[in-house]
């Protein structure tokens, strides 16, 4: 033995096992350089309160898109470019950061309790109007169909006269919205741009759009958004109806003092909890900022571009834009709420600083009348007492439900619930990792069973008493009847066409200019 082997440290047993590293996630081996010790540029940093797996989800979105619809076709033009993918990357984070701070901006409340209200309560007024002039002479003889009825009073450019969309009104929507959020080295090169804008419109045309305009889907979702529905009493009226006369009426008695007992308790203790949760949330809806404050503070809206193709570009976009039917003259909507006509173009919304500081916003009537409309409360003379003494109850407490309705707002809005929905929409976009094959729609059985399921539905609670005075006396009939505007799936575009061409008015006001 020499020297230097006997001096020789012995090897761990730690030591001499291979270390392995740790995978890396997709995001970060697509999204960056080769060899890159940096990380992934920074997400929704303005968004404080936002969820820590929000923007995990965001990345493992963009990296699944880029892969689907990029990467298939670049690698075949070369499989040594690895800088186009985090160079796509570090464009999109740009445009997402300059959409969150217009999202910041925004004032969400008018948006939310005036202006898509109305759109949904004129989708309804109009499909009952054609509904009920069906087999007419109206109708070319019974001739045309609901849905081409339907689109003679609401044509919009960017859907067909048979129902399809056309790609082309959203590649110029998208192209200027690049333009409004790229810095103008990024907006210049077309290769970049385009791609980009195809990956969008591809995701939006091809599979979001005939995906949520489907009856089933809309069905499915306001399932999911009531709450689990009891079977038990759901299958309790298709069930046979056994009947045993062994139970004796001592037995029967105790079963009712108990049963009455425990229904009395239950009453008392939601009360009381009723009664807490009430004084909290008057507590904290006081305690909130009035809206004049928060609009004194809101920043101001961005200034427009200010390049020479500029005005041209939004002058095609304001004729490229279509507006909403005109609505009927109805007391309750105002001039600033109304819906244009067919030769304006989709209006945004008033600006704060344009309305008094201490002017009421009425946010609860458009939604009260857009409920009554889809009840069809018109008809049935308890539900209209009802729905008066409602009217009348919160016209008396404007300033409040004000603040009460935005509160409310902002806890539906949750951080959970936006990362919820970037994980449902990951999942639906990308089963499997990829685009493959479209899930399988359900079968025209299953879908009968998620309607009757949604026409069962009763409520739970105080709601389940109110029920028979607002849906009448079989309330199965008037959910029925409330389904019916949103079981055409062309209709059902043309709505969701309007309320996404509201959204985008209202996060770039540009493109109506």
């Amino acid at each position: 033995m020499t020297a230097a082997s006997r001096h020789r440290p012995p090897l761990s047993i730690t030591s001499s096992i291979p270390t392995k590293t740790q995978p890396q996630s997709l995001a970060r081996r697509l999204l960056l350089p080769p060899h890159s010790s940096d990380g992934l540029p920074p997400l929704l940093a303005l968004s404080t309160n936002a969820h820590p797996d929000l923007r995990t989800e965001l990345y493992d979105f963009i990296a699944l898109a880029l892969r689907a619809y990029v990467n298939p076709w670049w690698t075949k033009l070369t499989r040594y470019d690895k800088e186009f993918l985090p160079h796509i990357n570090r464009i999109l984070v740009h445009v997402i950061e300059v959409l969150e701070e217009r999202v910041h901006r925004v004032q969400l409340e008018p948006l939310a309790f005036h202006d898509l209200p109305t759109i949904i309560t004129q989708h309804y007024v109009d499909f009952r109007n054609v509904q009920s002039k069906l087999s007419t002479s109206y109708a070319t003889g019974g001739a045309a169909s609901l849905s081409q009825m339907f689109g003679q009073i609401q044509p919009h450019m960017a859907i067909s006269p048979d129902g399809q969309i056309d790609a082309e009104y959203y590649r110029q929507t998208v192209d200027l919205i690049l333009k409004a959020c790229l810095p103008e080295e990024d907006y210049e090169p077309d290769v970049e741009r385009v791609i980009i804008r195809e990956v969008v419109v591809k995701i939006l045309v091809n599979d979001i759009f005939p995906k949520i305009t489907q009856p089933w889907f809309i069905h499915k979702t306001i399932l999911d958004l009531l709450g689990p529905i009891d079977d038990d009493s759901y299958t309790a009226s298709h069930l046979p109806q056994s009947s045993s006369n062994d139970t004796s009426f001592f037995q029967s008695m105790i079963i009712i003092i108990l049963s009455a007992l425990q229904g009395f308790s239950g009453a008392c203790l939601a009360l009381i909890h009723s009664y807490k949760q009430a004084i909290t949330t008057i507590k904290l809806v006081n305690q909130s900022p009035s809206q004049s404050t928060q609009e004194k503070k809101a920043p101001p809206p961005p200034p427009p571009a200010s390049t020479t193709g500029s005005r041209s570009a939004h002058t095609e976009a304001s004729k490229r834009t279509s507006s909403l039917p005109s609505s009927r003259a109805q007391s309750y909507v105002s001039s600033t709420t109304s819906l244009p006509r067919q030769a304006d173009a989709i209006p945004a919304s008033t600006p704060p600083e344009s309305l008094p500081n201490n002017q009421p916003q009425d946010y609860a009537v458009i939604p009260l009348h857009m409920l009554s409309e889809i009840l069809n409360v018109q008809g049935r003379f308890a539900a209209t007492l009802f729905f008066s003494a409602l009217s009348m109850t919160s016209s008396s407490m404007t300033p409040f439900l004000d603040k009460l309705l935005p509160y409310l707002l902002q806890g539906f809005l949750s951080p959970s619930f936006i990362l919820n929905i970037a994980r449902i929409s990951k999942r639906t976009l990308f089963p499997n990792g990829y685009p493959g094959p479209p899930p399988i729609d359900p079968s025209p059985e299953e879908q009968a069973q998620i309607r009757a399921k949604l026409v069962a539905w009763r409520g739970k609670g105080p709601l389940s008493h109110l029920l028979p005075v607002i849906v009448g006396p079989d309330p199965s009939e008037t959910f029925s009847a409330a389904l019916d505007p949103l079981g055409d799936p062309q209709c059902n575009t043309r709505l969701l066409v309007f309320i996404l061409d509201r959204v985008l008015v209202a996060l770039f006001p540009e493109l109506t200019r």
